[in-house]
């Protein structure tokens, strides 16, 4: 059984949040605010994490910025349609995904499903990995643990997850609709915006200067690739 958080100051959300997932094999925690999410994240073993961003007390921005202190859960940010940059903005301090209101169940089920896969099993594409290591980069795939030039770091599930894809197959040119539908496992649909905040967060982590990058190189015109020459 996996431990789901549900966060939003509506509580009719959250009960229609618990309906969609009744039929899954997930046990439910409650929160109505930053705060009391965080209380719970500290004290019980979450899986994943819904949280919405407009909350009093504690926002769902300032909630993540602090829960990235010490834990890597999956966090799937509730968004209200239009909230572009609210979308943006949780994508760049640590959310992995978000889905907007009113939801789709459907949707909702498999981002659930997919994000918790992820978290708690080897991707697909990963699975013979053990140890990449590309100039100072050292990723060690079975305990989830990254070093760069010899000191660990923190990655988000799915920083890990596109980082290793990457490592995975240096040198080569992945657009950001071929990010998406390898490492999320769905249909890209206007993902563009979300694969360079994620790209970008993870230059700030594993890059001395992030806007002259030595490992993730952007080729102009076609995406993304993980140099693999020794630097």
């Amino acid at each position: 059984m996996y431990n789901i958080l549900l966060c939003d100051d509506e509580k009719d959300i959250v009960s229609a949040l618990k309906i969609y997932l009744s039929n899954q094999d997930y046990r439910f925690f409650e929160a109505y605010n930053g705060a009391d999410a965080l209380a719970i994240l500290r004290s019980e073993n979450i899986h994943l994490v819904l949280m919405d961003i407009m909350m009093p007390q504690v926002d769902g921005i300032s909630a993540i910025n602090t829960l990235r202190e010490f834990s890597n859960v999956p966090v799937i940010f509730l968004t209200a349609k239009g909230e572009d940059t609210d979308k943006v903005l949780g994508l760049t301090v640590g959310a992995d995904d978000y889905i907007t209101k009113p939801f789709n169940p459907v949707e909702l089920i498999a981002r659930v499903k997919s994000h918790i896969r992820r978290y708690t099993m080897l991707g697909s594409y990963s699975k013979q990995l053990e140890v990449i290591r590309i100039g100072g980069i050292e990723l060690f795939d079975n305990t989830k643990i990254i070093n760069v030039d010899g000191e660990p770091i923190t990655l988000t599930p799915k920083e890990y997850d596109i980082l290793s894809f990457l490592m995975a197959h240096p040198g080569t040119v992945f657009s950001p609709a071929e990010i998406y539908r390898r490492v999320w496992g769905e249909v890209p649909i206007g993902v563009d915006n979300a694969i360079a905040v994620h790209i970008r967060h993870l230059r700030e982590k594993i890059e001395i200067d992030p806007a002259d990058p030595r490992y993730l190189k952007v080729v102009w015109g076609r995406g993304y690739k993980f140099e693999h020459k020794e630097v």
